[in-house]
């Protein structure tokens, strides 16, 4: 098998160069150049899968530590792989991609009791976790840095801004319906700031205790409740819908019921904003490795598959803006935190759970450099003219953002007990 491995490495790696020993002791050397990085096959258990589903294998392989990184870094490593992988060239990866994209289907059927088992494996973990590479705010999506050397805590505030400018909330006392409000941190923001009135909703039991405790906190739990619901079962209208980093559990199959439940929900002249990673290139088929350990039932939308539904749906896209390398970013901060907090991780849980979150946020950092995965976000109304002509009202709204519409309420990150970041000693 170590043979079959020798060739196909021989015909794939192109850019850089790769050092493997395998388990008989033999080596080989692959491509040339820089980056040079060196990996060691310890198991030849592992040699089959390192052909026929290599994306799988290799990151179990790299949690049981039966392969490892012998020379540079896991980041080399993944992303010497992934820089090859876009010219193709090794058929097993082409054939495991094209057997999840026939099952993607099944793979991402999400009805109700499923989709809340999904959201459990992730985001119901030891919230500390969180405090510990995350943003003052907990915010675990795309942050927006319109400069380009804001601090993460600063990007993910202009985050919020940003989407508040394009659901344009120009009075107050607008309703808004969050579709999983994560730890509440943007319903809060708009609460606070914007003087809305906001529903939140979730499936992570951790989330919702998590919310709920900020908003008593900040004295704004008349103006911001939290929901343990299914998207699905919203039975009320509003004037504003805004959904950040959840469209990517909905699952292909469930594209129409996303769309036409927020259709349903919508006031006839409101605005809604959905925030969702995405890929550049088609529709495609999640990673099997992140799909099994970290996202089960998820998947990164194309533009295309998006819009098709949204068509059908009945909407009118006001706006769409693609931010392209704003999430590469924002991970490569949340891995330097990660690093520097891993000592106070691996105690609340193990080595092999940091070797996890590790391959994790490598690989999703490298997909967004190397594989043409951005972020969208797309404005939605039932009418054309929910919004104004030109887009210059939300550089308008950014530019105020800094004067609250209720300036008497404030409500600084981390209030809670619950979200103090802890640090490494």
């Amino acid at each position: 098998m170590a043979v079959l491995i020798d060739l196909v490495l021989k015909r794939f790696i192109r850019i850089g160069r790769l050092d493997v020993r395998y388990p008989s002791g033999r080596t080989g050397s692959y491509g040339a150049g820089e980056p040079r990085v060196g990996m060691e096959i310890a198991d030849r258990r592992i040699e089959t899968g390192l052909l026929l589903n290599p994306a799988l294998t290799l990151g179990e392989a790299y949690l049981d530590g039966t392969v490892r990184v012998t020379h540079g870094t896991l980041y080399d490593l993944i992303d010497l792989f992934l820089a090859n992988a876009v010219r193709g060239g090794n058929p097993g990866a082409t054939l495991s991609a094209k057997l999840r994209e026939v099952k993607r289907f099944w793979s991402q059927y999400n009805p109700a009791p499923r989709a809340r088992r999904n959201v459990a494996h992730h985001y119901d973990l030891n919230g500390r976790l969180y405090d510990l590479f995350l943003d003052r705010d907990r915010q675990y999506s795309c942050a927006y840095f319109p400069r380009g050397d804001e601090t993460l805590d600063e990007a993910q505030e202009a985050k919020k801004h940003h989407i508040a400018a394009k659901l344009l909330l120009d009075r107050p006392d607008l309703t808004v319906l969050d579709i999983g409000c994560g730890w509440g941190g943007l319903a809060l923001t708009l609460a606070r700031d914007y003087g809305a009135r906001v529903t939140g909703i979730t499936l992570s039991t951790e989330q919702l205790a998590g919310a709920r405790a900020r908003a008593a906190a900040a004295g704004l739990s008349d103006r911001v409740g939290f929901e343990l619901l299914d998207y699905r079962a919203i039975d009320r209208c509003y004037d504003r819908i805004v959904s950040v980093g959840m469209f990517e559990h909905v699952g292909v199959g469930h594209f129409a019921a996303y769309f036409g439940k927020i259709r349903d929900c919508l006031a006839e002249d409101g605005v809604a904003l959905v925030h969702s990673i995405g890929r550049a290139a088609g529709p495609g088929a999640t990673n099997p490795w992140l799909d099994k350990y970290i996202f089960p039932g998820g998947y990164s939308p194309a533009l295309s598959e998006t819009f098709a539904a949204i068509e059908r749906s009945g909407l009118w896209v006001t706006d769409c803006e693609v931010l392209r390398l704003h999430y590469a970013r924002t991970i490569a901060l949340w891995r330097q935190r990660f690093e520097a907090n891993r000592a106070v991780i691996a105690g609340l849980y193990d080595e092999r759970f940091c070797r996890m979150f590790e391959l994790y946020l490598v690989g999703s950092e490298v997909a967004f450099r190397r594989q043409r995965h951005m972020n969208f976000q797309i404005q939605l109304g039932r009418q054309p003219d929910a919004v104004p002509l030109s887009r210059d009202y939300m550089v308008d709204a950014e530019r105020a953002a800094r004067h609250p519409v209720r300036p008497d309420v404030v409500i600084r990150s981390g209030d809670a007990a619950t979200l103090e970041p802890i640090e490494a000693d």
